[in-house]
C-alpha cells in the first residue's frame, strides 16, 4: 500500500507537469489545427532558462514566471514568422506536420551549441517533507502542484468567463464564422499561442527541478503530453486536464508497482487504446482536415 501510495505523489507530480504542457498544447492545436511536435523542445528552452537564472542566482520561483514569459514570446514569434508563412502558401496538414519537426530539431540542436550536451538540473532547497501513509511528498512538490492547480483553474475562468475565452473558443470552432462576427482572428491566434507558449515554459521549468535534462530531454516527453492530450479530446484543454491526471498518476503507479523503465509504457498504451476505441478522447475535440490560415 505504501508503495502504491507512494506512486500517487509521484503521480500528482508528473500529473500537474503534463497539465501544463497538454493544456498549452492542445490550445495550440484548437486554435490552428497545428500540431506541434517541436513543442517540447520549447520545454527545453524554459529548463535551461530556468537553470540559468537560478545558476546566477535568481530565486527558482522567479525564475519560473521568467522563463515561462520568455518562451510564451517565443512561441508567439515561431509561430507568425516560421509557422504562418507556410500556411499562407497553402502547406498540407503533413507537410505542415514536417516543418515543426525540423523546428524542433532546430531548436534542439541550437540548445546543444549553447549549453552543451551535459545533463543539467536546476537546485532548489525541497522543504520540509509531508507524509500521510506512504503518500510523501516535499514542500515544493506541493508547491508545484498547487501553482499547476491554479494556472487550470485561472486558465478556466479565461476560457469560459472572459471576451477573449470566447473569442478563442469561437475561433476554434470556426474561424471563418469568427471572422464574419468581426473576431480578430490572428490577434486571438497570438494571444493563444502566448498563453500555451506560458503554460509550456512553466512546464519545462518544473520538468528541470525535477529531473535531469540534456538537448534531448524533451522527445521523450512529447508522448507522454500528447496522450494527456488526445485522451482528453485533442482540442479540448479541459480534457486535457483530466488526460493529464489520468496518464500521470497511471504511469507513475504502474512503474511503482512494476519497474520505473517502464513508465513510458502507460503513455503508450494510453494513446494506443484511445485512438483505437475513442479516437475523438473524453471530450470530442473539434478535428479540422487543414490548417487554420492568418
Amino acid at each position: 500500500m505504501s508503495t502504491l501510495l507512494s506512486g500517487v505523489g509521484f503521480g500528482l507530480l508528473t500529473a500537474a507537469l503534463l497539465a501544463l504542457a497538454a493544456v498549452g498544447f492542445t490550445v495550440q492545436f484548437g486554435i490552428t489545427n497545428l500540431f506541434n511536435l517541436a513543442y517540447a523542445q520549447f520545454m527545453l528552452v524554459a529548463a535551461y532558462v530556468g537553470y540559468t537564472l537560478t545558476n546566477a542566482g535568481v530565486d527558482v520561483w522567479v525564475a519560473l514566471p521568467i522563463a515561462a514569459l520568455a518562451v510564451g514570446a517565443l512561441s508567439v514569434a515561431v509561430n507568425r514568422f516560421v509557422y504562418m508563412p507556410f500556411v499562407s502558401r497553402g502547406r498540407a496538414l503533413f507537410s505542415m506536420v514536417l516543418v515543426t519537426v525540423s523546428v524542433g530539431l532546430a531548436v534542439e540542436y541550437l540548445i546543444e551549441v549553447f549549453a552543451g550536451a551535459g545533463a543539467q538540473q536546476i537546485l532548489m532547497n525541497p522543504g520540509s517533507t509531508w507524509s500521510a501513509g506512504g503518500l510523501v511528498l516535499t514542500t515544493s512538490q506541493i508547491i508545484i502542484v498547487v501553482i499547476a492547480a491554479i494556472a487550470m483553474a485561472l486558465f478556466h475562468l479565461l476560457l469560459r468567463h472572459t471576451r477573449l475565452g470566447k473569442a478563442m473558443r469561437a475561433t476554434s470552432s470556426d474561424v471563418s464564422l469568427a471572422r464574419a462576427c468581426g473576431i480578430p482572428a490572428a490577434r486571438v491566434r497570438d494571444v493563444a499561442w502566448f498563453i500555451s507558449g506560458v503554460m509550456c515554459g512553466a512546464a519545462g521549468v518544473v520538468l528541470g527541478i525535477n529531473v535531469s535534462f540534456d538537448p534531448t530531454t524533451g522527445s521523450s516527453y512529447l508522448v507522454p503530453i500528447a496522450a494527456a492530450a488526445v485522451l482528453g479530446g485533442i482540442g479540448r484543454p479541459h480534457g486535457a486536464m483530466l488526460g493529464a491526471l489520468v496518464v500521470g498518476v497511471g504511469s507513475e503507479v504502474f512503474a511503482a508497482i512494476t519497474t520505473p523503465s517502464y513508465k513510458d509504457v502507460i503513455a503508450f498504451g494510453v494513446l494506443l487504446v484511445v485512438m483505437l476505441v475513442r479516437p475523438q478522447g473524453i471530450l470530442p475535440g473539434s478535428l479540422r482536415t487543414d490548417v487554420v490560415e492568418p
